[in-house]
C-alpha cells in the first residue's frame, strides 16, 4: 500500500468510491453525504489544491482523504467539551472526506491512511490529527477510536450542522 496525491486522472474513480461510501452510509440511516456532497466539483478542487490523497493496494485506487495543513475554521469552537491540545492553536492537520472503496474494506486501508496521515502532518512540524463526523456514523467513529483518536466534543458545520470531533496526538 502506499499513500500519493491525486491527480485529474484519479477522478472518476473518486466519484466511484464516494458513491459506494454514500451508499454505505446510508444504510446507517443517516443523512450525512446524501445530498450529492462531496461533489465533483469538491474533489476537482481538492486535487486542485494539492490536498486529496489516494491509497493504492493491489494495484488500484482504494482509498482517499483529505488533508488540511492550515486549520479548519469549524474546529476554531468545541462544544461539550474541548480538543486534547487547545482550541487556540492551528498546529493540527485536519482529516476530511475519507472513504474507502467496498472491494478494500477489511485490509487494512483505514488504518494505513492514518499512519500516513500522522507521517504527514509530523513532517510539518503538526502535534495532531482532528476529524469529525457524524453521530450515527458507527463504522467511523470505530474505526478512528481504533486507531488512537479520543472523542473531543462537537464542532458545527457551516451549514449548522452538528459532528462529533475527534482528535489523536502525534
Amino acid at each position: 500500500m502506499n499513500i500519493r496525491q491525486a491527480r485529474p486522472a484519479d477522478l472518476e474513480r473518486l466519484m466511484e468510491i464516494f458513491d459506494e461510501a454514500r451508499y454505505t452510509i446510508s444504510l446507517l440511516g443517516i443523512d450525512q453525504w446524501q445530498d450529492g456532497y462531496p461533489s465533483r466539483s469538491v474533489i476537482e478542487q481538492d486535487i486542485e489544491l494539492g490536498q486529496s490523497y489516494c491509497i493504492d493496494a493491489d494495484d488500484k485506487l482504494c482509498g482517499t482523504m483529505v488533508l488540511i495543513l492550515d486549520g479548519e475554521p469549524t474546529y476554531d469552537r468545541i462544544y461539550d467539551g474541548e480538543w486534547l491540545t487547545g482550541s487556540n492553536t492551528k498546529n493540527y492537520l485536519a482529516i476530511h472526506r475519507v472513504a474507502i472503496s467496498v472491494d478494500c474494506r477489511g485490509k487494512g486501508i483505514s488504518t494505513k491512511m492514518i499512519q500516513d496521515a500522522s507521517n504527514f502532518a509530523r513532517r510539518f512540524g503538526k502535534t495532531s490529527l482532528r476529524i469529525d463526523t457524524h453521530h450515527g456514523n458507527v463504522v467511523m467513529r470505530r474505526m478512528l477510536e481504533k486507531n488512537g483518536f479520543q472523542y473531543c466534543g462537537v464542532i458545527y458545520l457551516e451549514s449548522g450542522a452538528s459532528r462529533v470531533a475527534y482528535e489523536k496526538i502525534l
